[in-house]
């Protein structure tokens, strides 16, 4: 092999890699198999290794590996990262766009002159890409927007940061937030719990704690991504606009948001603002607002700074759905199956736009495994209309304190009967029938949306109708009348009409939703849905062993024994045989029968984000109508993903087990 091959070898293997990495990790659409890029890797290793003057500071060889380093040296920026005034509302926002107008009637522009960009506001660590002649140089922290740290060893380990950019500038500082996708977070802080380690309160601390590790090899391990917004200071190179500097980032390899739009005046830039709250749970990052820029660069320089604060740009602030709080107790209560269910008791806080003084803390095994005490100081969380829970206790503020372990109490906190701990089972009250609370939250269930579905009936009926006498179990529903109803408080005419007729048009739900409804343990909505499409009537699943409900897609062993004994008991036979009295669905319909045989037959399907036309569950039905199966999360087993906007961690896990995507136009194809 003559000298030059190595030198021409490496430097074909770096761009060959690089463009692989762009394609994984910024355009989520890889190119290769993990076999093949690790072959690439190793080879160009092996290369450097025996040619240490072929190692260059943008090889991907270099990404990790790297020492830890002693300290962070200071790093002042050439051009000053600026915070940004905040807008917590349209009134706020309004007065800025009229500040503006103010301001620019000096230049004689008017305001439908003027065109905004709308971008989210990611929660994460703001940081500064340095590059000369091309090659990433330098990584620093925003710090105190004038001096930052320099993180260089850990920013290199990023994949989604080219280490080498295109037809480039002298010198261009790149501006970018680091943050920790929600998905990977759920996975560090939970093997970080198992580890007895303290777990992080939010993805931004732990986006910001591993940027500031002194070893990269730790930053390596974790999933940090980036999203890049603007460019600082620069050399050699100019844009009209910010929508034209973003384009030119996109086009050299750098990961730009593709949901970041241009608005035309104030209220389309409200609407959009409001579009990115609506939107945040939807997303596999963080954001805590939406950021609103001034288009047009030459602007820039005309409406000036103010302190540290750009005129031209404003930061619309959601409600936060983080806070810290004392927890001053830990309640128990009882699930529809028996479960002993935690929460915990607050000091009342303002979280997501409500005071909060209770919150779920999920289950027996949730609260051990991150061992939250009552007097620990907690982050809790609410985002939208989701019940607030909490995320993890703050070790560190124990300071000593003889803080016990929770325990689920001896005795049903509702019935009294003693409770019991079956093996490899959470604590459980045995009084399945006999406990007021099971039959509370078993009504609650049998009617909510995802089983009958009756309109009208929520949790407060069912606690007041229970109370009253007027039922004691689920099939007692189906003979409340319009009289009864009104005879109680705020029920008129009309409303128990309504509700009356609601019950009525539940018989029509389809069998697989009956059996759902039913709350058997381990059985939801999608193992009801294929019990239901495998036996076809409850008659063939009631006469079935164990060994045939296994043949059941899903079902276990343990599973299918925990099946055959609940559907066994006397009192789950006894409501069984009251719901067919009162003209529930018990087998397949023809339509169903007919949907077994359709052209998605045995196919596998997971829907996520939002869909141009079609809402979720009408995607749902189609899917089911023609044969195939939904499910709720991505697996090997999955044969398609149909994915719409802010499709979340879904599509990313489609995409690493190379499953399918289609949009709402091939499932429409797909169906036929």
């Amino acid at each position: 092999m003559s000298p030059a091959a190595p030198e021409q070898r490496a430097a074909e293997l770096r761009e060959e890699i690089a463009r692989y990495d762009h394609a994984y990790y910024v355009d989520d659409d890889p190119l290769v198999g993990d076999d093949v890029y690790d072959e690439l890797l190793d080879e160009l290793r092996a290369i450097e290794t025996e040619n240490p003057e072929l190692r260059t500071p943008d090889s991907p060889t270099q990404r990790v590996g790297g020492k830890p380093v002693e300290g962070f040296e200071r790093y002042e920026h050439r051009e000053a990262m600026l915070s940004l005034a905040n807008a917590r509302s349209a009134e706020e926002l309004e007065a800025w766009e009229g500040r503006i107008r103010n301001l620019l009637k000096r230049y004689d522009i008017e305001a439908s002159e003027i065109t905004y960009v709308t971008e989210p506001k990611i929660d994460g660590l703001a940081i500064s890409l340095t590059y000369e002649d091309g090659v990433f140089v330098r990584g620093t922290t925003r710090g105190d927007g004038r001096i930052g740290e320099d993180v260089t060893h850990n920013l290199r380990t990023i994949h989604s940061i080219p280490l080498r950019i295109p037809d480039p500038p002298p010198v261009i500082e790149v501006r970018g937030e680091i943050y920790f996708p929600r998905s990977g977070f759920e996975r560090l802080n939970e093997q970080r719990a198992e580890q007895g380690l303290s777990t992080f309160a939010n993805p931004r601390n732990a986006a910001a704690g591993t940027i500031r590790q002194q070893d990269p090899a730790l930053a390596a391990e974790r999933p940090l991504q980036i999203w890049t917004y603007g460019i600082g200071y620069r050399e050699g190179v100019d844009h009209a606009s910010h929508t034209e500097e973003l384009e030119w980032l996109r086009e050299r390899g750098f990961r730009v948001n593709d949901q970041i739009a241009a608005q035309k005046n104030g209220a389309e830039v409200v609407a959009r603002c409001k579009w990115w709250e609506e939107s945040r749970e939807t997303l596999d990052y963080e954001i805590d607002g939406a950021v609103v820029k001034v288009d047009d660069r030459a602007l820039w320089r005309d409406l000036g700074v103010v302190g540290r604060e750009p005129r031209w740009a404003i930061a619309w602030k959601f409600p936060p759905t983080t806070a810290t709080t004392k927890l001053n107790k830990i309640v128990w209560n009882v699930g529809r199956t028996g479960h002993l269910v935690p929460f915990a008791m607050l000091e009342p806080v303002h979280v997501g736009g409500v005071t909060v003084s209770t919150a779920t803390l999920h289950n027996e095994e949730d609260l051990a495994r991150k061992d939250v005490r009552e007097g620990d100081e907690v982050v809790i969380t609410r985002a939208g209309d989701v019940i607030p829970q909490v995320i993890s206790p703050l070790i560190q503020r124990r300071k000593g304190k003889r803080l016990r372990k929770a325990k689920p109490p001896k005795e049903c906190p509702v019935c009294g009967t003693p409770t019991e701990k079956p093996e490899g089972v959470w604590t459980i009250c045995p009084n399945r029938t006999g406990c007021p609370g099971q039959v509370f939250q078993h009504i609650k269930h049998f009617v909510s949306k995802g089983a009958m579905d009756i309109d009208g009936f929520g949790e407060k009926q069912a606690y007041r109708f229970l109370e009253d006498g007027l039922i004691s179990d689920a099939a007692d529903i189906y003979d409340i009348t319009a009289e009864q109803l009104v005879e109680l408080d705020r029920f008129g005419d009309v409303s128990a009409a309504n509700l009356v007729a609601a019950i009525a048009g539940s018989r029509t739900q389809p069998f697989s939703r009956v059996l759902f409804a039913l709350g058997l343990t381990g059985v939801g909505d999608v193992t009801a849905e294929a019990l239901a499409r495998h036996f076809g009537s409850m008659d063939a699943l009631l006469s079935a062993g164990e060994e045939a409900i296994t043949e059941v897609d899903g079902v276990g062993p343990i599973l299918a024994e925990q099946i055959v004994e609940q559907l066994s008991d006397e009192r789950t036979m006894a409501l069984i045989a009251g719901l067919r009295e009162r003209g529930l669905r018990f087998e397949l319909d023809e339509s169903e029968r007919r949907a077994e045989e359709g052209p998605l037959k045995d196919k596998t399907f997971v829907i996520t984000g939002t869909l141009p036309e079609l809402s979720r569950e009408q995607a749902s039905d189609l899917i089911k109508q023609a044969g195939g199966k939904v499910t709720g999360s991505v697996s090997k087993k999955t044969d398609y993903v149909v994915a719409g906007d802010s499709p979340g961690s879904k599509l990313a896990k489609a995409q690493e087990l190379g499953t399918e995507i289609l949009d709402e136009d091939g499932l429409r194809a797909l169906v036929g």
